[in-house]
């Protein structure tokens, strides 16, 4: 007959301070191989994000607060939230109803993959150098939208420009409403239910910008439970991760303008961008930490080659 598991959090009865709290929790995140990504890349820092959310202190707080004295009720809390989180492997994102991209916050739930993007930096840092003057951007795409959040980061930075924000999931597009709404864009973010572009009216776009599904079938059924967690439909890109990225990219032939781009996050699929898609010349980005995982095509060779 097995034993029982023990319970990962039994020693955590005499944590009197949130500094305590803050150094059980990285060790136990070591201990039960906690997946990391969605809202940090260190189980540091995550575990401060939810000790710090948990107790309703500013995330800028200074390190004072770590020695402040824990109410049992404020321990009881804590015990709680990394329960759910260790235990249960729900995401921390997912526990807070919260998710920050370039310094501002959307709203999540299990309805959405929690954001995380390379196009927080290519946006305000890359885009405008692939565009002949950014200024008269007028017509922007989003597709996978998600939360919103990329459509709501684009309306941002071209102010006079309108976006579609394009979405197959019915519960991803009521979520991006709550961010567009909070995010006061509701007047040039307009949400569509379609996979990829198949229901929205055809339109000349300046850029077409999409963080699509991409991963292939079989390692979304091996991802750790945090990622399992998230919509299936927002991982899954089919056998080899390019089923949505083909379609994408042989719908907006037809839509973009003649000066336009598209530009798409693939993560491991750039050897296989390249060789598919080799006439289109994708120009590749860099991002700050070497994955260059973002590319460019620009419109006159998306249409001038086209895609098989």
């Amino acid at each position: 007959m097995s034993r029982p598991k023990a319970d990962p959090l039994a020693r955590s009865t005499g944590l009197a301070t949130p500094g305590a709290w803050l150094d059980f929790a990285v060790r136990l995140y070591a201990r039960e191989k906690v997946a990391l990504g969605q809202v940090a890349a260190t189980a540091h820092d995550e575990a401060l994000y939810l000790v710090l959310r948990t107790l309703a202190l500013p995330l800028d707080s200074d390190e004072s607060v770590l020695a402040k004295r824990l109410t049992a009720g404020e321990r009881g809390a804590l015990r709680e939230v990394f329960r759910r989180r260790v235990v249960e492997r729900v995401p921390a994102a997912y526990l807070t109803r919260e998710a920050w991209l370039g310094g501002q916050q959307f709203y999540v739930d299990e309805r959405v993959i929690i954001p995380r993007s390379y196009f927080v930096e290519i946006i305000p840092q890359q885009l405008d150098g692939w565009l002949r003057d950014p200024t008269k951007v007028r017509r922007v795409a989003d597709v996978c939208t998600g939360s919103g959040c990329l459509a709501i980061l684009l309306a941002q930075h071209f102010p006079r420009a309108k976006v579609d924000a394009i979405d197959l999931s019915a519960d991803a597009l009521e979520v991006a409403k709550i961010n567009v709404r909070a995010h006061r864009l509701a007047r040039r973010v307009t949400l569509h239910r379609s996979d990829t572009f198949d229901a929205v009216a055809v339109a000349r776009y300046d850029v077409i910008l999409s963080n699509p599904p991409y991963e292939p079938s079989s390692l979304v059924d091996a991802q750790a439970p945090e990622f399992r967690a998230e919509p299936r439909m927002a991982h899954d890109g089919g056998r080899d991760g390019l089923a949505i990225i083909r379609k994408l990219l042989q719908q907006a032939r037809a839509r973009l303008a003649p000066d336009g781009v598209v530009l798409l996050e693939v993560g491991g699929l750039r050897g296989a961008m390249d060789r598919e898609f080799a006439a289109l010349e994708p120009h590749w980005l860099h991002t700050e930490d070497g994955a260059d995982c973002v590319c460019v095509i620009h419109a006159a060779r998306l249409v001038g080659r086209g895609v098989a």
